[in-house]
């Protein structure tokens, strides 16, 4: 099998850093790092495009008392690699962006048509009025004006971690639109111990002076999420933030009044049973199998739903980081093949080399 594009991007990675003689993290600059990221991004042929639509707020999903009291619009960032394929719009997680899908996009790019939106406050896309603007709902309305612009009456939907939380309420209130689910490490129900964890990890300003903070703070953030390559990480990680005059440094470019607006649902379990009891389409769940967000127990809840198929993701925590090719050509199958399997299946990551960048 060919390597995956998160693979080529790693090697080429680790093949500069040995020819820049091994150098200690602490001594790189940024203008090493911009070289590390133009090779990852030159090593990705079928880099999907970046294109971006006007959300209009509307007045119901505001706060009745902080709301701004009549429709505001937004701009919205997406990619699309618009290859004629069957269209999947993938939406990522608490402080995603639309690149965390690009290593999919370009596995997979014979197979189906992958077109990523940053949510509101978050990415490429705009910030909205108010901390209380951010809301599961806000977001579903927002995917249904995307799927307007898009032309699309029906499509998959794949989602991670918030994302897989904001597909499941799409598929219950607009049913017709939604051919088949594929979640991503998320499901109806999320303990409110390990939400309240997260929510007060992300609610916090970070600056990054230099690379060597970036790098050590995802080393830091990704180490229950299981085995990721190094390329892979750095890369998402650069999307996550911005170049700050200010700070002379690099700082996440969300809003984080989106985060405040998560950690005060957080004082909660999130429980969507209502909404997935409902759902009658097909449904792909991929499990990391080290995950502290979804429960076996859960799972076998989910099971309610006979069109659900499971992959058990081994060395993987909460949401897969969808840049093993072999996996990504399982989501692909899937999806074109739209049979539910007999039983569960099991995932083995390739083999990766040590990471260099982020020991910690």
């Amino acid at each position: 099998m060919e390597p995956s594009s998160a693979q080529t991007a790693d090697t080429t990675l680790r093949e500069w850093f040995q020819q820049r003689g091994k150098p200690e993290l602490s001594t790189l600059t940024w203008d090493d790092y911009h070289a590390m990221l133009d090779l990852i991004t030159q090593s990705i042929p079928y880099l999907p495009d970046k294109y971006g639509f006007r959300y209009i707020h509307p007045v119901h999903l505001q706060d009745s008392e902080l709301g701004i009291g009549k429709p505001y619009s937004a701009p919205v960032s997406y990619s699309d690699t618009k290859n004629g394929a069957e269209p999947v719009i993938a939406i990522g997680g608490l402080i995603n962006t639309k690149h965390r899908f690009d290593f999919l996009a370009n596995d997979i790019y014979r197979d189906l048509r992958i077109i990523a939106i940053d949510l509101c406050g978050r990415g490429g896309s705009g910030w909205l009025a108010e901390q209380t603007d951010y809301s599961i709902d806000t977001h579903v309305e927002q995917l249904r004006q995307f799927m307007d612009h898009l032309g699309l009456s029906s499509c998959t939907l794949l989602g991670s971690s918030l994302g897989g939380s904001i597909a499941i309420r799409f598929a219950n209130h607009f049913p017709d639109r939604v051919k088949r689910i594929i979640l991503n490490d998320s499901g109806p129900y999320i303990p409110k111990k390990r939400r309240r964890r997260r929510s007060i990890a992300i609610a916090r300003y970070y600056a990054f002076t230099t690379p060597a903070e970036m790098l050590r703070k995802t080393a830091i953030s990704m180490r229950h999420s299981g085995a990721t390559y190094d390329a892979s990480l750095f890369y998402n990680q650069h999307y996550k933030t911005r170049w700050s005059i200010e700070e002379n440094g690099r700082i996440y470019r969300h809003d984080i009044r989106a985060m405040l607006a998560y950690r005060s649902a957080a004082t909660k379990s999130l429980n969507q049973w209502n909404y997935w009891d409902q759902i009658k389409c097909p449904v792909l769940l991929l499990h990391g199998l080290e995950s502290d967000a979804l429960s076996h127990k859960t799972i076998d809840h989910m099971r309610i739903n006979p069109l659900l198929s499971v992959i058990h993701v081994h060395g993987a925590g909460h949401t897969p980081s969808l840049s093993d090719g072999e996996l990504n050509q399982w989501i692909a199958d899937w999806v074109l093949d739209d049979k539910p399997y007999g039983q569960d299946r099991y995932y083995k990551n390739s083999e990766r080399p040590p990471s260099i960048f982020y020991n910690i």
